[in-house]
């Protein structure tokens, strides 16, 4: 077995591309460009908000312009950006657009790789060559497993590599993926193998295919990772991924990025990389903003919003006597928030004073 360097999250590689290299820093924007798939594997964990619907986001934004895609690659600082879906190469025109873009807008070192689960012939692999993709992930169906050098994905592979692509195989680490190793290892490509997670929109389907999960503080399935490490003794360029580090490290990486770059001088920025502020809303808000200055808070300590004032929040916390005593007359209310790192992000945690 070839030597592999493994992390506490239970992942463990013996090689990584490019493109995992960024995800490891947090540095890669995900560019999900269509919900849109003509596959229907089992273990999909894609929202109801995104299956089937031909809609484009950038990490959690969705995108309807050219700028909001270009916003929230400044925002996090992207080195790089992942094409992913639904299946990407249903809007073929559309990814040659957005790469070509982001090569324009970055530069070439801006590194793109996608994901499909096709098998695109040479004259469309040209194409995503010509726009400046930089690495191609395919993702063979099950079915194909047990004879990979028999099909399209074979050629599609070859193609890739002959067009200067870099080229791998990406998949979940089921029974059979020893198979797809030795597949990989014999043409000379990478192999990611990623651990199998339940989601609200496969578990019914993962518990009918006899999956269970890992722990019950994991939404790993059991078993996942066990093929995986079969699989891997079989291929000199694999990755395995864990369901703890996509949450633990990837994301949580990629939030400390755009925190850093979108953080108030009162933000405090939590080691996961979300904003903590407090927040003073309702009530009289021409009052509390007067308040606030006959308390000779600096301004730099807190933004007037509509409706509402975001304050550093060891401020509110310290000053709550001084201006509930002033404000709770008018029906102001006083909270402490976290929240993920971005416009409107998801909320995480409300503490009322």
């Amino acid at each position: 077995m070839e030597k592999f360097t493994e992390d506490e999250t239970g992942s463990f590689y013996s090689y990584l591309s490019e493109g995992c290299r960024l995800c490891q820093k947090g540095a890669k924007m995900v560019l999900f460009v269509t919900g849109l798939c003509t596959r229907n594997c089992f273990y999909c964990p894609l929202s109801d908000e995104r299956r089937g619907k031909d809609l484009v986001f950038a990490n959690e934004r969705p995108v309807n312009s050219d700028e909001d895609l270009l916003k929230e690659a400044e925002l996090m600082n992207a080195l790089g950006t992942g094409i992913t879906g639904g299946e990407p190469l249903l809007k073929l025109e559309r990814v040659l657009y957005y790469i070509r873009m982001l090569k324009t807008s970055f530069g070439k070192g801006h590194h793109i790789h996608l994901y499909t689960s096709m098998a695109p012939g040479r004259q469309i692999l040209e194409k995503l060559a010509d726009a400046g993709l930089d690495e191609i992930r395919f993702h063979p169906p099950q079915k194909y497993w047990n004879d990979l050098k028999n099909s399209q994905y074979a050629d599609a592979l070859q193609n890739a590599k002959e067009l200067g692509i870099e080229a791998g195989i990406e998949i979940p680490a089921l029974e059979g993926a020893e198979k797809v190793a030795a597949f990989a290892e014999e043409t000379g490509v990478f192999l990611n193998l990623n651990e199998l997670e339940f989601s609200d929109n496969n578990s019914e389907a993962l518990l009918m295919n006899g999956f269970c999960l890992e722990s019950d503080t994991s939404s790993a399935a059991a078993g996942s990772c066990k093929f995986a490490r079969t699989a891997l003794t079989k291929c000199k360029k694999a990755h395995f991924c864990s369901s703890v580090y996509k949450d633990a490290v990837q994301l949580r990486k990629r939030f400390q990025r755009i925190a850093k770059n979108t953080a108030r001088e009162f933000d405090e920025i939590t080691d996961d990389g979300t904003l903590v502020y407090g927040v003073i809303e309702g009530g009289d808000q021409e009052l509390a903003e007067k308040t606030l200055r006959n308390l000779e808070i600096p301004s730099e300590l807190f933004e007037v919003k509509n409706r509402k004032i975001e304050i550093a929040w060891w401020v509110l916390e310290e000053l709550k006597e001084s201006i509930k005593e002033e404000l709770e007359p008018s029906g102001s209310r006083l909270t402490i928030i976290e929240r993920y790192p971005f416009e409107d992000g998801m909320l995480v945690e409300l503490i009322p004073l």
